[in-house]
């Protein structure tokens, strides 16, 4: 049995190629792909799609009062908004340095959450 088309753009090059991905009795199908990398796009987009997040953080004595952070690999989208509540919940202490872990394994993914910038 296989289930109606799930339309797709994929972002995994400039291309932007319209995915027309296909899933029939555990097989995933993919049509349309302009390459390899719209091939496993859409794969992971159905089967566990993930973002890139970013947010800021709180920062104590510090000449700005939030400092930007990102995920350091993309992060489940459906925990998303659980990750950002956790963001919310930290306060730092200047001074920061770029690519400090902020948040380790991150809700236990492995991921972490790092500063993007330097911030005295």
């Amino acid at each position: 049995m296989t289930s109606e088309p799930i339309p797709i753009i994929c972002v995994a090059c400039p291309k932007g190629c319209r995915l027309e991905v296909l899933r029939s009795e555990g097989d995933i199908l993919v049509n349309h792909a302009g390459c390899k990398r719209g091939q496993e796009y859409a794969r992971g987009e159905v089967t566990d799609p993930r973002r890139m997040v970013a947010s800021t953080v709180k920062v104590l004595n510090a000449i700005h009062p939030l400092l930007p952070v990102y995920t350091s690999a993309p992060f489940p989208k459906g925990r998303i908004r659980e990750l950002l509540a956790e963001i919310r919940k930290v306060e730092l202490k200047a001074p920061v340095k770029i690519n400090q872990v902020v948040i380790e394994n991150a809700l236990g993914t492995g991921i972490d959450v790092v500063a993007s910038r330097d911030l005295e």
